[in-house]
């Protein structure tokens, strides 16, 4: 089997294959937006019936709803999701193309979603990461295991803790062996949770990972995104990084989000 852990926990950093979808790519100009100034979303959200008047003042943030604020002398894409190819993705880059300071940056938008080099750079930037590995059939146990391939998403992971589960999902994310796959192993009594962060921040019972969370918003600069965590311990571990699910934000995570885009120069 073709195995090796990160380098985090042995002294040293893990080099990291090559990853699918890390190029950037032509530009069509069907593809990007115009660069003129507005104050509404550049893509209407789906609007809801409001809830009194503290849901008017809200937001009302659709998977394709994508917002800029200028904050700290520097335009921020705001979206749900700034996936390869999406809409979010062409906006950055083609801000970028000309010359503006935007955040977050195409790389880092790339590289977040790609499990093992988020960790990686993570934790060379100081930040507590689990331990992990990169394999094409061998897995401890137990684990965390995500899909490496061209299709695959942080979204999709499974915790694995008996051999019978854990072929069948190495099974469906290497497509029968043709795809590596990253495995995390699992400390004794480990916690796994998901949070969403907001510019940073964490709201609720995500408030006990608002540390790694600002960490993660300082290496990254990405305004929403959910957080995989470990908690082993008293110790929380960053598992990975991916898109937001905006049906499930909570009425407080809604009225930070709210604050941000609201209180602020939309351009």
């Amino acid at each position: 089997m073709n195995s090796r852990f990160n380098g985090s926990h042995r002294g040293g950093a893990a080099s990291v294959p090559p990853v699918p979808g890390t190029c950037v790519p032509l530009i069509r100009p069907d593809a990007l937006l115009p660069a003129a100034p507005t104050a509404e979303p550049l893509t209407p959200p789906a609007r809801h019936p409001a809830r009194g008047a503290a849901a008017r003042k809200e937001p009302s943030l659709s998977r394709d709803a994508l917002y800029t604020v200028w904050r700290d002398h520097v335009l921020h894409v705001v979206s749900a999701n700034y996936s390869y190819k999406t809409e979010p993705y062409y906006t950055i880059l083609r801000l970028e193309l000309e010359g503006k300071a935007v955040l977050p940056s195409s790389a880092s938008v790339i590289d977040a979603y790609v499990v093992p080099v988020c960790l990686e750079q993570a934790h060379l930037a100081g930040i507590p990461v689990c331990e992990w590995g990169i394999s094409q059939g061998y897995t401890p146990l137990p684990a965390i295991l995500y899909g490496l391939n061209y299709y695959a998403t942080a979204l999709e992971y499974a915790v694995v803790r008996d051999t019978l589960k854990a072929k069948e999902f190495v099974k469906h994310i290497t497509n029968r062996g043709k795809y590596p796959f990253c495995y995390q192993k699992l400390p004794e009594g480990a916690e796994i949770g998901s949070c969403t962060a907001i510019f940073g921040r964490t709201a609720g019972r995500c408030t006990r990972i608002a540390e790694l969370a600002r960490q993660v918003y300082e290496l990254f600069h990405i305004p929403l995104v959910t957080i995989v965590y470990v908690r082993a311990g008293e110790r929380y571990l960053l598992s990975s990084l991916s898109p937001v699910k905006s049906s499930q934000l909570s009425e407080e995570e809604r009225a930070i989000l709210s604050a941000y885009l609201s209180q602020q120069e939309f351009l």
